[in-house]
């Protein structure tokens, strides 16, 4: 069974808005816990216009599941910020300081001396690293001279050609997934997958260990409440994948 990481960010979003604490994060990453993700996913960036930086030391103390850093190592303050706090795992993603959500991954071969470096950096000190990847045959293969122990697959592409043809659409993650399976990488999963996608493409793709999701589950959440929903992202990850 794939696990199921809760990104917060966006209800990190919602109290930065009004300032003070409300909704309270610590509380919101305890209750999905308890409503049955597999762990909590942050993505803390440059400006902090949701998770701050100090939020992720208060995250640590009260995450019991798989605690999941994302952010771009080209930052210093990020590769302290986890070195310091040391998640089960750290996802590293290309985005630039300013920019309003990822929407590419990692150019494995240009980027290859520099991913090489800040991996080794981070497994040494015992963290998971997966890096953010678009399903391109070439860019998997060198993501395995990286380093890297898992990658996670841009699922965009996906999810906005699912309804058009969902076979078409996932066609190429199949495809991403079985040369990572050849490799030994581990497969992570994560953008716009939500309740109408989720489950087609967590039955067809082989061996995928985790997805990540925010947006679409704290969207839901409105209209559904956040226990219901997150037990209904997991029930879209429950069913056998025949």
């Amino acid at each position: 069974m794939s696990k199921l990481s809760v990104n917060i960010n966006k209800f990190a979003t919602l109290r930065n808005a009004r300032g003070g604490n409300n909704p309270n994060l610590m509380q919101i990453a305890i209750d999905c816990e308890r409503f049955g993700a597999d762990g909590i996913t942050v993505h803390p960036r440059p400006d902090e216009r949701h998770i701050r930086y100090e939020d992720i030391a208060m995250l640590k103390e009260v995450v019991h599941t798989e605690f999941n850093i994302e952010g771009n190592p080209k930052e210093q303050k990020f590769i302290d910020l986890v070195l310091a706090h040391k998640p089960t795992q750290v996802t590293l993603v290309p985005d630039a300081g300013n920019q309003l959500t990822s929407d590419h991954g990692w150019d494995t071969i240009k980027e290859k001396v520099f991913l090489q470096k800040v991996i080794s950096l981070f497994k040494q000190a015992g963290i998971r690293v997966s890096i953010f990847i678009d399903p391109i045959e070439e860019k998997i293969m060198h993501a395995k001279e990286c380093g890297t122990d898992r990658i996670e697959l841009y699922t965009e592409a996906y999810a906005s050609r699912y309804k058009e043809n969902h076979e078409l659409a996932i066609k190429p993650y199949i495809h991403a997934a079985k040369i990572a399976a050849q490799l030994g990488l581990g497969l992570n999963a994560g953008h716009d997958l939500d309740l109408q996608n989720l489950h087609y493409f967590d039955k067809n793709i082989p061996n995928l260990l985790e997805v990540s999701i925010g947006h679409a589950l704290v969207c839901d959440a409105l209209y559904l409440g956040l226990e219901n929903t997150v037990q209904m992202y997991k029930r879209c990850l429950a069913k056998p994948n025949e």
